[in-house]
């Protein structure tokens, strides 16, 4: 009986150290896994500066009413082959789905996977989104060469969302900020240093503000806003064509599409559920909703008119400062002034749907293109180097520990 006690007791021991060996090696492969993973060059990041300069882009140069505007979503999830489904639905059917909903463009965006478009060659965007971190630091990728596959585990820093974001630039048509109110770690201070973006998502159902938007344009980082469902369940009424970007471009063909993103000749939208689960209302509701008959910038006046009055329209400039409004109207006129940095409007309607215009920007047309700083951050080698090392060590330290206290032992 002694015996039997003595071994039991024993056993138990036994499972227990193992157990204990189980955890902390679990824990030290954790923390090589994040330390590994954690390396970037350091960055020298310009100052915050914003825009100024003689002449004022837009946007929306290229509007051609005969063109009209062509309603899109670029982050969409599919049903893919193999085990990293977010969706259960295959890229056609929820092609058809958009399309009843009278959507003409549609770009496919899974993880770290580009998806074939069913409409062939012409329509593929070579997209994906990039990130499967723990904080949801995603990026939207156009005509990427192929897919690049490294991440940070944690992405705290603002080098490391840089490093991300040169990378994916340099091997891709252009890149986007993925949902940055959902984005924990994706600060103010840091959206005031980070470029390599040129699209960035708007409203991500918690704000029609988008003041983080300004955070960044209030700086000088030029972005143009996009409003995207990030669908993944195309079954829910209440999770499809909530919000949509329209796009003044002749056809719904990639190379099109391109050149409305990279112009800005484009506005983006928030929509309510119509029918609220009643997809015959939804259909019906979502061809007759509100949009922009004209758009322009003349002598620095900006002058947009809707289908149908808003409930109020207003001009939004310099952190986020309320330029100008009006409302029960169906039109604004703002002239810039040399005080404002740039401006953007926003126009809310009776039936909740919400419009939101590309910031008009000043800049010095004789230097540049347009506001959008072309020249990435220059890399700090001394901190890089620095920070490398640092990294290094910690992993041979955690190494050291998993040896000591789990295989020696």
């Amino acid at each position: 009986m002694k015996k039997m006690e003595f071994w039991n007791k024993n056993l138990g021991k036994r499972a227990l150290r193992v157990l204990s060996k189980i955890v902390v090696a679990t824990a030290l492969l954790a923390i090589a896994a994040i330390v590994i993973t954690s390396i970037s060059p350091i960055y020298n990041f310009k100052a915050a500066q914003p825009f100024s300069g003689p002449d004022i882009y837009n946007p929306y140069a290229d509007f051609d009413s005969l063109n009209g505007w062509k309603r899109a979503n670029f982050h969409t999830h599919t049903r893919v082959e193999g085990f990293n489904n977010e969706c259960d639905y295959w890229p056609a059917e929820v092609l058809a789905t958009y399309e009843s909903l009278g959507y003409d463009i549609v770009t496919f965006s899974n993880h770290n996977e580009q998806t074939l478009h069913p409409k062939g060659e012409a329509h593929q965007s070579n997209g994906y989104e990039h990130g499967c971190n723990l904080f949801k630091y995603h990026k939207l990728t156009y005509g990427a060469n192929d897919v690049w596959h490294f991440d940070h585990i944690f992405p705290i820093f603002a080098s490391q969302k840089q490093f991300q974001l040169s990378q994916l630039s340099d091997n891709a048509d252009i890149v986007q900020l993925n949902h940055p109110l959902r984005t924990p770690t994706l600060s103010k201070s840091q959206l005031e240093k980070l470029s390599g973006y040129k699209l960035i998502e708007l409203d991500s159902g918690k704000s029609t503000e988008n003041e983080y938007w300004d955070w960044a344009l209030s700086a000088g980082r030029y972005s143009f806003g996009v409003a995207n469902d990030d669908l993944h369940y195309p079954n829910q009424s209440n999770k499809i064509a909530i919000r949509c970007n329209f796009l003044c471009t002749p056809t719904t063909e990639y190379k099109d599409v391109l050149a409305a993103l990279k112009k800005g000749c484009f506005y983006s939208m928030r929509l309510p559920d119509y029918g609220n689960g009643d997809w015959t209302i939804k259909r019906e509701k979502n061809k007759a909703v509100p949009y922009i008959k004209d758009i322009s910038l003349n002598d620095g006046v900006i002058s947009i008119r809707f289908s149908e009055p808003a409930s109020l329209i207003k001009m939004t400039g310099q952190n986020h400062t309320t330029l100008a409004t009006v409302e029960m109207c169906d039109s604004i006129a703002y002239e810039i002034k040399a005080a404002d940095p740039y401006a953007r409007a926003t126009a809310y309607f009776p039936n909740g749907e919400v419009i939101y215009t590309n910031p008009f920007a000043r800049y010095d047309a004789s230097l540049q293109a347009s506001p959008f700083d072309e020249e990435l951050p220059q890399v700090n080698i001394f901190l890089t180097i620095l920070f490398n090392l640092l990294l290094l060590a910690l992993c041979v330290g955690d190494g050291y520990l998993l040896y000591k206290y789990i295989i020696k032992r």
